[in-house]
This record gives C-alpha cells, sequence and structure tokens, in this order.
C-alpha cells in the first residue's frame, strides 16, 4: 500500500513537470549570479509589481523582493513550487509569493516588470498576452533568447553568461511594443 502511494506521488510529480515543460519550459534554473545581473538590470523601485512566468524555485522572485518589489511567481510543476514555497517560507519576506497556476490566465495588467526564461517556441502567444496586457513603461526581461521581432532597451551581455534582454512597453497609443522599442 505505501509503495503504490509512493508511486503516485511520483507520478504526479513527473507529470505536472512534463505538463510545464509542454506549456512553456521545462524547469532549469536561472544561475545564481545571473539573478544579480537581472536584478540590477531591472533598476526595481520600492513597491513595483514583479512577475516571473515559470518561477521555478523562485530565486528571481525572492530577490525581487529584496530589492523591495512586491514579487508574485507562477508555477506549474510541483516540485519548483514545494522548493519555492520553502525558499519564501526561510526568506520570510511577506513581499514574495507563487502560485501554484498557469501563467497564461494569470492577469498581468499592474505589472512594472516581467521575467522570464522560457522557451522560444511560445514566444509568439507570450508576445500576444504581454502586448495585450502591460501597460506603457513596464518592462519584460527574457533570459537567454530574445524575441525575435522586438528591439530590446538595453541588454546584459557577459563572456560565458546567457544574455539577459530588457524590452520596455511602448507609450504610444495601441502601437504594438516592436514598433516603439530601440536598441540602446
Amino acid at each position: 500500500m505505501i509503495q503504490m502511494l509512493l508511486l503516485l506521488i511520483l507520478l504526479i510529480f513527473i507529470l505536472t513537470f512534463v505538463y510545464a515543460s509542454w506549456r512553456a519550459a521545462p524547469w532549469v534554473p536561472i544561475h545564481s549570479k545571473d539573478v544579480v545581473r537581472l536584478i540590477k538590470l531591472a533598476h526595481i523601485q520600492q513597491g513595483q509589481r514583479v512577475y516571473d512566468l515559470g518561477c521555478g524555485d523562485a530565486r528571481v522572485v525572492c530577490a525581487a523582493a529584496r530589492a523591495g518589489a512586491r514579487a508574485t511567481g507562477f508555477e506549474v510543476s510541483l516540485l519548483p513550487y514545494l522548493l519555492a514555497q520553502a525558499r519564501i517560507a526561510l526568506q520570510k519576506n511577506k513581499n514574495a509569493r507563487v502560485c501554484y497556476r498557469d501563467f497564461w490566465s494569470a492577469d498581468l495588467r499592474d505589472a512594472d516588470l516581467v521575467y522570464f526564461f522560457l522557451m522560444p517556441k511560445i514566444y509568439p502567444k507570450l508576445k500576444e498576452k504581454l502586448e495585450r496586457e502591460l501597460k506603457p513603461g513596464a518592462k519584460i526581461i527574457a533570459y537567454v533568447w530574445p524575441f525575435p521581432d522586438w528591439t530590446p532597451t538595453a541588454c546584459d551581455r557577459m563572456p560565458g553568461q546567457p544574455t539577459l534582454y530588457l524590452y520596455t512597453r511602448s507609450y504610444y497609443g495601441h502601437h504594438t511594443m516592436e514598433s516603439h522599442l530601440r536598441f540602446s
């Protein structure tokens, strides 16, 4: 009986991992030194709203909260979600939280910054969501892979390290983001 229960629990963990991989990306944690680079690139201000799409073990969520943000992560893979909850509990930061929820159904309209480390195959759908929901001036940081038709406002490149791409939502009416972004 105990073996069957353990097998069922293992199966649940595996299925949630497969589901997360299929929906957006498998869990591959961001390097700790890259979290520092990300926080510096983001220029987080006290009280800003930060979302991490597919937050894994909440490294970025906790770092953003320590920088003064109200940070929320979304995760659908059970193991990283539980690790994220443990990380947040250990750090006792009331401004960090993780939701066991698919980020596709999350409302991002109040975001000041959206971060993600996701597979490029979902970028077309993600682009539509971000253009539809983000307010003017909101920042987007993509880890490793850039949006193919957006021009970053800044990039953080380090030899031998993944690149961080910063994009900023346009202030211009209802135009698409890429038509008003410039490389700097």
